[in-house]
């Protein structure tokens, strides 16, 4: 794996190779990076962005927009192997200024959750395992506690038979197929 655009271009991202994640490929990560670069419909500028990558895993999906001038981001991962090549990643890099890794599970962190400053969040990036349903309570909470800049998107990477029924949390603005991923682009309803 590695970082697809911008001023970490090429670089290596570790990740870790268990039964438990499963990597967002180079090919589907660059191609939404293409529909956030070049749609008319989602108005994104990488150089302001607060990020926030629930289910982290590696970082690949926040590290990406770092490399593209996010200003901040923020790794929400528990899995002890992810956070060791999440740290890793963000050090070789020399990040740690513009990030921050929660190791929580992702409903203790929106339990403990406060935001610096009142800074919203621009993008939202939820990658669960594909056989997690409860990821739809992380829609409800965000919604609840007003987590969104008012210029937001949410990215949601699934399975392709998942059957979520996202439609009922999400105006969905964009979804794609890549083999059996399926990336949804939305806002919340």
């Amino acid at each position: 794996m590695r970082i697809i655009g911008g001023k970490f271009r090429n670089k290596k991202i570790n990740f870790t190779k268990n039964i438990k994640t499963r990597p967002l490929k180079d090919s589907v990560r660059e191609n939404i990076f293409n529909i956030l670069i070049h749609s008319n419909i989602l108005d994104i500028d990488f150089e302001s962005l607060n990020v926030l990558d629930l289910y982290a895993g590696s970082g690949s999906f926040g590290i990406e927009c770092l490399s593209r001038g996010a200003s901040n981001v923020i790794f929400v991962e528990k899995d002890l192997d992810a956070l060791f090549n999440l740290k890793k990643n963000i050090n070789n890099i020399n990040l740690s200024k513009n990030s921050k890794i929660i190791p929580k599970d992702i409903s203790r962190f929106f339990d403990d959750i406060i935001l610096e400053h009142n800074k919203k969040f621009n993008i939202i990036f939820l990658d669960p395992p594909y056989k997690d349903k409860s990821f739809i309570n992380c829609l409800k909470v965000i919604k609840k506690k007003d987590l969104l800049d008012k210029k937001h998107i949410l990215i949601i990477h699934r399975e392709v038979k998942s059957n979520d029924n996202l439609q009922n949390y999400l105006n969905i603005i964009e979804n794609r197929v890549y083999g059996r991923s399926e990336i949804f682009f939305g806002r919340i309803c």
